[in-house]
Protein backbone atom coordinates (compact mmCIF):
# COMPACT_ATOMS: atom_id res chain seq x y z
CA UNK A 1 0.00 0.00 0.00
CA UNK A 2 1.31 3.44 -0.92
CA UNK A 3 1.42 6.25 1.62
CA UNK A 4 -0.76 9.12 0.39
CA UNK A 5 0.00 12.79 1.01
CA UNK A 6 -3.68 13.54 1.53
CA UNK A 7 -4.10 11.24 4.56
CA UNK A 8 -3.18 13.83 7.26
CA UNK A 9 -5.44 16.41 5.60
CA UNK A 10 -8.38 14.00 5.65
CA UNK A 11 -7.91 13.24 9.34
CA UNK A 12 -7.65 16.97 10.09
CA UNK A 13 -10.84 17.67 8.12
CA UNK A 14 -12.68 14.88 9.97
CA UNK A 15 -11.91 16.68 13.22
CA UNK A 16 -13.68 19.81 11.93
CA UNK A 17 -16.56 18.53 9.77
CA UNK A 18 -19.23 15.86 10.28
CA UNK A 19 -18.75 14.58 6.70
CA UNK A 20 -15.62 14.20 4.57
CA UNK A 21 -16.08 13.45 0.86
CA UNK A 22 -13.27 11.93 -1.19
CA UNK A 23 -13.87 12.33 -4.93
CA UNK A 24 -11.77 11.01 -7.76
CA UNK A 25 -11.54 8.74 -10.76
CA UNK A 26 -12.38 5.06 -10.43
CA UNK A 27 -9.51 2.90 -9.17
CA UNK A 28 -7.46 5.89 -8.04
CA UNK A 29 -7.22 4.55 -4.47
CA UNK A 30 -10.10 6.25 -2.63
CA UNK A 31 -11.19 3.15 -0.74
CA UNK A 32 -7.65 2.14 0.24
CA UNK A 33 -6.90 5.64 1.48
CA UNK A 34 -10.13 5.94 3.48
CA UNK A 35 -9.70 2.57 5.18
CA UNK A 36 -6.07 3.35 6.03
CA UNK A 37 -6.82 6.86 7.32
CA UNK A 38 -9.87 5.73 9.35
CA UNK A 39 -9.14 2.12 10.35
CA UNK A 40 -11.84 2.00 13.04
CA UNK A 41 -14.68 3.02 10.71
CA UNK A 42 -17.12 0.47 9.31
CA UNK A 43 -16.87 0.18 5.52
CA UNK A 44 -20.08 -0.14 3.45
CA UNK A 45 -20.18 -0.55 -0.33
CA UNK A 46 -23.46 0.95 -1.50
CA UNK A 47 -23.24 -0.89 -4.83
CA UNK A 48 -23.51 -4.19 -2.93
CA UNK A 49 -27.13 -5.36 -3.45
CA UNK A 50 -27.83 -6.28 0.18
CA UNK A 51 -26.33 -3.07 1.55
CA UNK A 52 -28.10 -0.98 -1.10
CA UNK A 53 -31.46 -2.58 -0.24
CA UNK A 54 -31.02 -1.76 3.43
CA UNK A 55 -30.30 1.89 2.66
CA UNK A 56 -33.15 2.19 0.18
CA UNK A 57 -35.60 0.87 2.78
CA UNK A 58 -34.59 3.39 5.45
CA UNK A 59 -31.37 5.33 4.82
CA UNK A 60 -31.66 7.38 8.03
CA UNK A 61 -31.98 4.27 10.20
CA UNK A 62 -29.05 2.60 8.41
CA UNK A 63 -26.85 5.61 9.21
CA UNK A 64 -27.43 5.56 12.95
CA UNK A 65 -24.81 3.84 15.10
CA UNK A 66 -25.36 3.31 18.82
CA UNK A 67 -21.66 2.66 19.40
CA UNK A 68 -20.65 5.96 17.80
CA UNK A 69 -18.44 4.25 15.21
CA UNK A 70 -17.94 6.16 11.98
CA UNK A 71 -19.01 4.97 8.53
CA UNK A 72 -17.17 4.86 5.21
CA UNK A 73 -19.83 4.95 2.49
CA UNK A 74 -18.42 3.87 -0.88
CA UNK A 75 -20.17 4.76 -4.17
CA UNK A 76 -22.43 7.17 -2.29
CA UNK A 77 -24.22 8.28 -5.45
CA UNK A 78 -25.80 4.81 -5.78
CA UNK A 79 -28.51 5.67 -3.19
CA UNK A 80 -30.52 8.75 -4.33
CA UNK A 81 -32.00 9.42 -0.88
CA UNK A 82 -28.70 9.16 0.98
CA UNK A 83 -27.83 12.85 1.03
CA UNK A 84 -31.10 13.98 2.60
CA UNK A 85 -30.74 11.23 5.21
CA UNK A 86 -27.16 12.31 5.90
CA UNK A 87 -28.25 15.88 6.43
CA UNK A 88 -30.82 14.76 8.98
CA UNK A 89 -28.36 12.46 10.76
CA UNK A 90 -25.72 15.21 10.91
CA UNK A 91 -28.12 17.89 12.15
CA UNK A 92 -29.44 15.57 14.86
CA UNK A 93 -25.95 15.43 16.39
CA UNK A 94 -24.44 18.61 14.94
CA UNK A 95 -21.57 18.92 17.42
CA UNK A 96 -20.09 15.52 16.51
CA UNK A 97 -17.52 15.65 13.73
CA UNK A 98 -15.85 12.92 11.69
CA UNK A 99 -18.86 10.60 11.54
CA UNK A 100 -19.15 9.90 7.82
CA UNK A 101 -16.64 9.45 4.98
CA UNK A 102 -18.20 9.54 1.50
CA UNK A 103 -16.40 8.04 -1.50
CA UNK A 104 -17.34 8.36 -5.14
CA UNK A 105 -16.38 9.43 -8.62
CA UNK A 106 -17.09 13.01 -9.63
CA UNK A 107 -20.49 12.11 -11.02
CA UNK A 108 -23.18 14.77 -11.41
CA UNK A 109 -25.44 13.04 -8.85
CA UNK A 110 -22.73 12.92 -6.19
CA UNK A 111 -21.43 16.45 -6.74
CA UNK A 112 -24.97 17.84 -6.78
CA UNK A 113 -25.95 15.89 -3.64
CA UNK A 114 -22.92 17.11 -1.74
CA UNK A 115 -23.39 20.72 -2.86
CA UNK A 116 -27.15 20.93 -2.25
CA UNK A 117 -27.78 18.72 0.79
CA UNK A 118 -24.52 18.92 2.75
CA UNK A 119 -23.43 22.52 2.31
CA UNK A 120 -21.55 23.66 5.40
CA UNK A 121 -21.42 20.10 6.73
CA UNK A 122 -18.84 18.53 4.42
CA UNK A 123 -15.18 18.93 3.51
CA UNK A 124 -14.57 17.68 -0.05
CA UNK A 125 -11.24 16.45 -1.44
CA UNK A 126 -10.28 15.40 -4.96
CA UNK A 127 -7.89 12.44 -4.84
CA UNK A 128 -5.36 12.35 -7.66
CA UNK A 129 -3.29 9.39 -8.91
CA UNK A 130 0.04 8.76 -7.20
CA UNK A 131 2.75 11.38 -7.23
CA UNK A 132 6.34 10.31 -7.79
CA UNK A 133 7.16 10.74 -4.09
CA UNK A 134 4.15 8.59 -3.11
CA UNK A 135 5.27 5.91 -5.56
CA UNK A 136 8.49 5.52 -3.59
CA UNK A 137 6.56 4.41 -0.46
CA UNK A 138 4.83 1.20 0.58
CA UNK A 139 5.68 -2.45 0.13
CA UNK A 140 6.25 -2.16 -3.65
CA UNK A 141 8.16 1.11 -4.23
CA UNK A 142 8.19 2.41 -7.80
CA UNK A 143 10.64 4.97 -9.16
CA UNK A 144 9.58 8.01 -11.13
CA UNK A 145 10.64 6.46 -14.44
CA UNK A 146 8.15 3.65 -13.90
CA UNK A 147 5.44 6.16 -12.95
CA UNK A 148 6.20 8.18 -16.07
CA UNK A 149 5.70 5.12 -18.28
CA UNK A 150 2.76 3.47 -16.49
CA UNK A 151 1.04 6.40 -14.82
CA UNK A 152 -0.11 6.92 -11.26
CA UNK A 153 -3.04 4.51 -10.88
CA UNK A 154 -1.89 1.90 -8.33
CA UNK A 155 -3.20 -1.19 -10.17
CA UNK A 156 -1.80 -0.07 -13.51
CA UNK A 157 1.54 0.68 -11.87
CA UNK A 158 1.94 -2.80 -10.43
CA UNK A 159 1.28 -4.83 -13.59
CA UNK A 160 0.43 -4.71 -17.30
CA UNK A 161 -0.58 -1.08 -17.63
CA UNK A 162 -1.66 -1.42 -21.28
CA UNK A 163 -4.13 -4.21 -20.49
CA UNK A 164 -5.34 -2.40 -17.38
CA UNK A 165 -6.01 0.85 -19.24
CA UNK A 166 -7.84 -0.91 -22.08
CA UNK A 167 -10.22 -2.54 -19.60
CA UNK A 168 -10.59 0.75 -17.70
CA UNK A 169 -11.51 2.71 -20.82
CA UNK A 170 -14.06 0.15 -21.96
CA UNK A 171 -15.78 0.17 -18.58
CA UNK A 172 -15.72 3.97 -18.35
CA UNK A 173 -16.98 4.67 -21.87
CA UNK A 174 -19.45 1.80 -22.21
CA UNK A 175 -20.81 1.46 -18.66
CA UNK A 176 -19.96 4.33 -16.34
CA UNK A 177 -20.78 7.32 -18.54
CA UNK A 178 -24.30 6.06 -19.39
CA UNK A 179 -24.85 5.46 -15.67
CA UNK A 180 -23.81 9.06 -15.03
CA UNK A 181 -26.57 10.15 -17.42
CA UNK A 182 -24.13 11.06 -20.18
CA UNK A 183 -25.27 9.93 -23.62
CA UNK A 184 -22.25 9.43 -25.87
CA UNK A 185 -21.03 7.00 -28.52
CA UNK A 186 -18.11 5.01 -27.01
CA UNK A 187 -16.44 4.60 -30.41
CA UNK A 188 -16.61 8.34 -31.10
CA UNK A 189 -15.28 9.18 -27.63
CA UNK A 190 -12.40 6.73 -28.03
CA UNK A 191 -11.47 8.31 -31.39
CA UNK A 192 -11.60 11.80 -29.89
CA UNK A 193 -9.50 10.74 -26.91
CA UNK A 194 -6.88 9.22 -29.22
CA UNK A 195 -6.73 12.45 -31.25
CA UNK A 196 -6.24 14.41 -28.03
CA UNK A 197 -3.36 12.10 -27.12
CA UNK A 198 -1.63 13.02 -30.37
CA UNK A 199 -2.16 16.72 -29.55
CA UNK A 200 -1.02 16.29 -25.94
CA UNK A 201 0.72 19.44 -24.74
CA UNK A 202 -0.41 21.49 -27.73
CA UNK A 203 -2.90 24.31 -28.09
CA UNK A 204 -6.48 23.11 -28.21
CA UNK A 205 -8.32 23.71 -31.48
CA UNK A 206 -11.86 22.36 -31.05
CA UNK A 207 -12.91 23.48 -34.52
CA UNK A 208 -10.12 21.49 -36.15
CA UNK A 209 -10.98 18.42 -34.09
CA UNK A 210 -14.63 18.77 -35.05
CA UNK A 211 -13.79 19.05 -38.74
CA UNK A 212 -11.67 15.88 -38.54
CA UNK A 213 -14.48 13.96 -36.84
CA UNK A 214 -17.35 15.43 -38.85
CA UNK A 215 -19.05 17.21 -35.93
CA UNK A 216 -19.41 20.79 -34.74
CA UNK A 217 -17.19 22.77 -32.42
CA UNK A 218 -19.96 22.63 -29.79
CA UNK A 219 -20.10 18.81 -29.86
CA UNK A 220 -16.34 18.66 -29.26
CA UNK A 221 -16.58 21.08 -26.35
CA UNK A 222 -19.35 19.02 -24.70
CA UNK A 223 -17.25 15.87 -24.96
CA UNK A 224 -14.19 17.69 -23.60
CA UNK A 225 -16.28 18.76 -20.61
CA UNK A 226 -17.13 15.09 -20.00
CA UNK A 227 -13.49 13.99 -20.26
CA UNK A 228 -12.47 16.72 -17.84
CA UNK A 229 -15.22 15.80 -15.37
CA UNK A 230 -14.02 12.17 -15.21
CA UNK A 231 -10.37 13.22 -14.80
CA UNK A 232 -9.12 12.04 -18.23
CA UNK A 233 -7.90 15.38 -19.60
CA UNK A 234 -6.72 18.75 -18.36
CA UNK A 235 -7.29 22.02 -20.17
CA UNK A 236 -4.57 24.37 -18.94
CA UNK A 237 -5.64 27.96 -19.40
CA UNK A 238 -3.25 30.73 -20.48
CA UNK A 239 -2.32 33.52 -18.11
CA UNK A 240 -2.39 37.02 -19.46
CA UNK A 241 -2.80 40.60 -18.40
CA UNK A 242 -2.86 43.85 -20.29
CA UNK A 243 0.72 43.95 -21.55
CA UNK A 244 2.10 45.11 -24.84
CA UNK A 245 2.72 41.60 -26.16
CA UNK A 246 0.38 39.51 -28.30
CA UNK A 247 -0.43 36.52 -26.12
CA UNK A 248 -1.84 33.10 -26.87
CA UNK A 249 -5.35 32.83 -25.43
CA UNK A 250 -6.23 29.24 -26.34
CA UNK A 251 -5.85 26.57 -23.64
CA UNK A 252 -3.40 23.69 -23.86
CA UNK A 253 -4.75 20.16 -23.58
CA UNK A 254 -3.13 17.26 -21.73
CA UNK A 255 -4.05 13.64 -21.08
CA UNK A 256 -3.84 13.76 -17.31
CA UNK A 257 -2.31 10.35 -16.61
CA UNK A 258 0.87 9.45 -18.49
CA UNK A 259 -0.07 5.75 -18.47
CA UNK A 260 -3.28 6.49 -20.39
CA UNK A 261 -1.37 8.75 -22.77
CA UNK A 262 1.15 6.03 -23.56
CA UNK A 263 -1.60 3.44 -24.01
CA UNK A 264 -3.39 5.67 -26.52
CA UNK A 265 -0.07 6.29 -28.32
CA UNK A 266 0.67 2.54 -28.38
CA UNK A 267 3.79 2.90 -26.22
CA UNK A 268 4.47 -0.23 -24.18
CA UNK A 269 8.01 0.11 -22.80
CA UNK A 270 10.61 2.61 -21.66
CA UNK A 271 12.65 1.93 -24.80
CA UNK A 272 9.69 2.77 -27.03
CA UNK A 273 9.04 5.92 -25.03
CA UNK A 274 12.66 7.10 -25.28
CA UNK A 275 12.51 7.09 -29.08
CA UNK A 276 8.95 8.30 -29.55
CA UNK A 277 8.27 11.73 -31.13
CA UNK A 278 5.93 12.57 -28.24
CA UNK A 279 8.58 11.95 -25.57
CA UNK A 280 9.08 15.64 -24.82
CA UNK A 281 5.35 16.40 -24.64
CA UNK A 282 4.82 13.32 -22.48
CA UNK A 283 7.51 14.44 -20.04
CA UNK A 284 6.02 17.93 -19.88
CA UNK A 285 2.58 16.59 -19.01
CA UNK A 286 4.00 14.14 -16.47
CA UNK A 287 5.89 16.85 -14.59
CA UNK A 288 2.93 19.25 -14.70
CA UNK A 289 0.58 16.65 -13.25
CA UNK A 290 3.06 15.59 -10.56
CA UNK A 291 3.60 19.18 -9.45
CA UNK A 292 -0.12 19.97 -9.47
CA UNK A 293 -1.02 16.81 -7.54
CA UNK A 294 1.32 17.86 -4.74
CA UNK A 295 0.36 21.51 -5.06
CA UNK A 296 -3.30 20.58 -4.47
CA UNK A 297 -2.31 19.01 -1.13
CA UNK A 298 0.11 21.71 0.01
CA UNK A 299 -1.71 24.77 -1.35
CA UNK A 300 -5.33 23.98 -2.33
CA UNK A 301 -5.99 27.56 -3.47
CA UNK A 302 -3.07 27.61 -5.95
CA UNK A 303 -4.11 28.13 -9.58
CA UNK A 304 -2.15 26.69 -12.55
CA UNK A 305 -1.63 28.49 -15.88
CA UNK A 306 0.75 28.54 -18.80
CA UNK A 307 2.11 31.61 -20.60
CA UNK A 308 3.03 32.06 -24.23
CA UNK A 309 3.46 35.01 -26.55
CA UNK A 310 2.79 35.07 -30.28
CA UNK A 311 6.54 35.47 -30.76
CA UNK A 312 7.18 32.10 -29.09
CA UNK A 313 8.28 33.01 -25.57
CA UNK A 314 6.76 30.48 -23.18
CA UNK A 315 6.54 29.26 -19.60
CA UNK A 316 5.21 25.70 -19.35
CA UNK A 317 3.61 26.07 -15.92
CA UNK A 318 2.84 29.16 -13.87
CA UNK A 319 1.66 28.60 -10.29
CA UNK A 320 -0.35 31.48 -8.88
CA UNK A 321 -0.18 31.01 -5.11
CA UNK A 322 -1.94 34.25 -4.28
CA UNK A 323 0.97 35.96 -2.61
CA UNK A 324 3.48 34.89 -5.24
CA UNK A 325 3.83 33.38 -8.69
CA UNK A 326 6.32 30.63 -9.53
CA UNK A 327 7.34 29.90 -13.12
CA UNK A 328 8.35 26.35 -14.07
CA UNK A 329 10.02 25.44 -17.37
CA UNK A 330 10.20 21.74 -18.21
CA UNK A 331 12.90 20.08 -20.30
CA UNK A 332 13.13 16.42 -21.32
CA UNK A 333 16.92 16.75 -21.63
CA UNK A 334 19.19 18.84 -19.47
CA UNK A 335 17.87 22.33 -18.96
CA UNK A 336 19.67 25.54 -18.22
CA UNK A 337 21.37 26.46 -21.50
CA UNK A 338 22.05 30.16 -21.94
CA UNK A 339 19.27 30.77 -24.48
CA UNK A 340 16.53 29.09 -22.39
CA UNK A 341 17.78 30.80 -19.26
CA UNK A 342 17.71 34.23 -20.91
CA UNK A 343 14.17 33.66 -22.24
CA UNK A 344 12.93 32.59 -18.82
CA UNK A 345 14.61 35.50 -17.06
CA UNK A 346 13.08 37.94 -19.57
CA UNK A 347 9.61 36.46 -18.99
CA UNK A 348 9.58 36.88 -15.21
CA UNK A 349 8.66 40.60 -15.15
CA UNK A 350 5.84 40.08 -17.66
CA UNK A 351 4.25 37.24 -15.67
CA UNK A 352 4.94 38.91 -12.33
CA UNK A 353 6.79 35.83 -11.06
CA UNK A 354 9.29 36.28 -8.25
CA UNK A 355 11.21 33.05 -8.89
CA UNK A 356 11.48 30.21 -11.39
CA UNK A 357 12.57 26.60 -11.76
CA UNK A 358 13.80 24.61 -14.72
CA UNK A 359 12.89 20.93 -14.22
CA UNK A 360 14.75 18.27 -16.22
CA UNK A 361 15.87 14.64 -15.89
CA UNK A 362 19.42 15.35 -14.81
CA UNK A 363 20.79 14.90 -11.29
CA UNK A 364 21.25 17.58 -8.69
CA UNK A 365 20.16 21.16 -8.13
CA UNK A 366 21.99 24.09 -9.66
CA UNK A 367 21.45 27.77 -8.93
CA UNK A 368 21.30 29.61 -12.24
CA UNK A 369 20.77 33.05 -10.85
CA UNK A 370 19.26 34.91 -7.90
CA UNK A 371 15.71 33.93 -8.90
CA UNK A 372 16.17 30.82 -11.07
CA UNK A 373 17.29 27.29 -10.24
CA UNK A 374 17.59 24.06 -12.23
CA UNK A 375 16.53 20.83 -10.54
CA UNK A 376 16.68 17.23 -11.73
CA UNK A 377 13.35 15.48 -11.23
CA UNK A 378 14.83 13.05 -8.69
CA UNK A 379 15.36 16.01 -6.39
CA UNK A 380 12.11 17.80 -7.25
CA UNK A 381 9.88 14.86 -6.30
CA UNK A 382 10.72 15.36 -2.64
CA UNK A 383 8.99 18.72 -2.60
CA UNK A 384 7.16 21.26 -4.72
CA UNK A 385 9.46 23.82 -6.40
Amino acid sequence: MFERLAAPLLRAAAAKFPVVAILGARQVGKTTLARAAFPNFEYLDLEDPRTAERFRDDARFALERDDGAGLILDEAQAIPGLFAALRGAVDARRTENGRFILLGSAQPALVRGVAESLAGRVAAFDLDPLTACEGLTGDQPQGWRTLWLKGGFPDALRGDFRGWWEAYLRMLLERDLPQYGISADPIFMRRLLTMLAHQHGGLLNASSLGASLGVSYHVIQRHLDVFEAVFLIRRLAPWFRNVGKRLTKSPKVYIRDSGLLHHLLNISSADELSGHPSRGASWEGFVIEDVLRRERVARPASTPWFWRTAAGAEVDLLLDRGGEKVAIEIKAGRGGDARALRALRDALPDIEARRAWIVDQAQGITLLGPRIARAGFAEVVSGTP
